[in-house]
């Protein structure tokens, strides 16, 4: 017994006719992108903070409260200069959020 090629038999469409018989063209089917990690949104609000030196109220995870000027920041922490009290490192860690001081720095 010989064997043969057992290839189906489809007839050849031109692509207006393909189109015409399934419907409309589409484009294949592509994976979502996965957002990128990082956005840079966090350190464009530290710069514009820094450089006006607007002063920040940085409510802790504890409660308390600390009022002073962003002078730099890196990954994990932000040095926050207050006037009258000393300067503090504060980690990120123990932010719960931050926000712009009502008061007009001197």
């Amino acid at each position: 017994m010989e064997s043969a090629s057992r290839k189906p038999i489809r007839p050849t469409l031109a692509v207006g006719e393909r189109a015409a018989t399934h419907g409309a063209t589409r484009a294949p089917a592509q994976k979502k992108q996965v957002p990128p990690d990082q956005t840079n949104a966090e350190n464009f609000y530290y710069l514009k903070q820094m450089q006006s030196k607007t002063v920040m109220v940085v409510v802790l995870k504890d409660g308390e409260v600390l009022e002073g000027v962003i002078e730099w920041y890196d990954r994990g922490s932000i040095k926050l200069n207050r006037e009258g009290a000393p300067n503090l490192l504060v980690f990120k860690d123990n932010i719960k959020y931050m926000y712009k001081s009502e008061s007009v720095p001197a």
